[in-house]
């Protein structure tokens, strides 16, 4: 019993903390977006005390996005055709006819 007690108020805790560091990191996002945003209206270049700070440029969070030189790929990653429910279909049969245990490799099926 006292178990259950312990289980159920160590659970609390850690969902209180959770949900506190969702709550800081979304007002500590929506306060940066905010400042960036009255950076780029006021313009670094008029407002005093941001003349002497540097403006990031958003980079991409992935490696792939970027090619050999650093700089960011404007073209697609991948491309795919469109096919017909029966194509795929055909596809998928000649993929399950092929497996171990596909139709043309049980020759007890065959048979009947």
């Amino acid at each position: 019993m006292w178990l259950h007690i312990l289980y159920i108020i160590a659970f609390t805790i850690v969902a209180f903390l959770a949900v506190g560091n969702l709550i800081r990191s979304m007002l500590t996002l929506g306060l940066e977006s905010q400042r960036e945003l009255t950076n780029i209206i006021n313009g670094s270049g008029n407002n005093p005390a941001a003349a002497g700070t540097v403006r990031r440029q958003p980079m991409p969070t992935h490696p792939e996005m970027l090619d050999a030189d650093g700089k960011v790929i404007n073209e697609p990653l991948l491309v795919m055709r469109s096919m017909s429910v029966e194509d795929a279909r055909e596809q998928l049969d000649a993929i399950y006819r092929s497996s171990p245990g596909g139709e043309s490799s049980n020759p007890s099926d065959e048979d009947s």
